[in-house]
């Protein structure tokens, strides 16, 4: 009998709405003291047990959001109530959800940001849990020495939010479709996005690590294709521009030898438009044109024209196929990560003359 085979296809989802609710604190009690020879013990009802939280912790073994498409409510233990003795009530368990480093979380009522975990490790509470309920040993008094009421466990909060994931990278990959980025990115780094010679072979975000002599590491998003029209929905890459807003540098890949016959230089200034149409913060950063497939040219008229057209820009002659510039490519981007991660030199204070 053949052996069943199951085929697992991982899906990148990078949006979701789901709801939270952390746990109800529990009921105080009302109990009276009872033991042998104390007659009419006063009261000693504990309190009721704390609710749990609801606790988002980014978590580096995440890197999409896909565990909350099936899942959208997300709720916390409740609080035990107390007992007799004095004897509080157990209190409920945070719920600790991992969620991939870059998420922002959002309430989708008031359309407000809650937090932004940029940090691996780092920890925000969404919904925090109900107080316990006081017991009746609290509401003694020389007035009234057996009160028979209690304070009931509080309300866990409740929240409808929205999560965004916006990959953390150093360096983005940008382009036309079949630009060659993931052959560049299967070139510098372990990942092993799908190559093929069709427009949009990549449909979601790839990240691969760079490591370069000397101990340096750096990582890399790949972004699907763009075209003229994204950011109004055209194509694919509209819904992935956000992933290259934390990145520092940018690499626009241009194909100097399309097929369809298109000049690389109206090419270059159609993705130059929508990624200032998308965010004009994006389009400010720090940009290096790698031009690709050199390993096609016969002369350097196309090369010399692009470097002619856009004499105020980085560009870089490469080829991704045979690494052919590559080096100089990485040693480049090294350099401009280096001197964005450096902290600003601190300024003088201005100096105000004492009247």
């Amino acid at each position: 009998m053949p052996a069943l085979r199951i085929l697992l296809i991982a899906m990148f989802v990078d949006e979701a709405v789901i709801q939270v609710k952390a746990g109800d604190g529990g009921q105080g009690c009302v109990s009276f003291r009872r033991e042998k020879y104390i007659p009419k013990g006063g009261p000693d009802g504990g309190d009721g047990g704390h609710g749990g939280s609801v606790i988002f912790v980014a978590d580096t073994s995440k890197d999409t959001l896909l565990d909350f498409s099936g899942k959208h409510h997300w709720t916390a233990p409740q609080g035990q109530s107390g007992m007799g003795k004095k004897m509080s009530g157990l209190s409920g368990q945070d719920l600790l959800v991992p969620v991939p480093p870059g998420t922002l979380v959002y309430d989708a009522e008031h359309k407000i940001l809650l937090a932004d975990l940029d940090t691996p490790g780092r920890q925000v509470v969404v919904a925090r849990g109900g107080k316990g309920g006081k017991g009746n040993w609290h509401f003694r008094s020389s007035t009234n020495q057996a009160p028979r009421y209690t304070e009931p466990g509080g309300e866990g909060q409740q929240r409808r939010l929205k999560l965004e994931l916006k990959l953390i990278a150093d360096v983005g990959l940008v382009g036309m479709p079949n630009a060659g980025k993931s052959t560049l990115l299967r070139a510098i780094s372990a990942a092993r996005p799908k190559v093929a010679d069709y427009p949009f072979t990549t449909l979601d975000p790839q990240l691969g690590i760079v490591e370069l002599p000397g101990f340096r590491r750096m990582v890399v998003a790949d972004i699907p294709g763009l075209i003229a029209g994204a950011q109004h929905g055209a194509g694919l890459g509209h819904a992935f521009l956000k992933h290259i807003e934390r990145t520092k540098t940018i690499v626009h890949m241009l194909d100097m030898y399309p097929i369809d016959g298109s000049d690389p230089v109206e090419n270059y200034r159609k993705i130059r438009a929508e990624l200032e149409a998308f965010s004009p913060e994006l389009a400010k950063k720090r940009e290096v044109i790698a031009a690709n497939k050199m390993d096609l040219a016969v002369d350097d008229e196309a090369i010399d024209r692009l470097m002619s057209a856009l004499p105020d820009k980085e560009i870089f002659p490469i080829s991704g196929a045979t690494h052919q510039g590559i080096d100089s490519l990485l040693e480049t981007l090294w350099t401009i990560l280096q001197e964005a991660r450096s902290p600003e030199p601190p300024t003088q204070p201005a100096r105000t003359s004492a009247d």
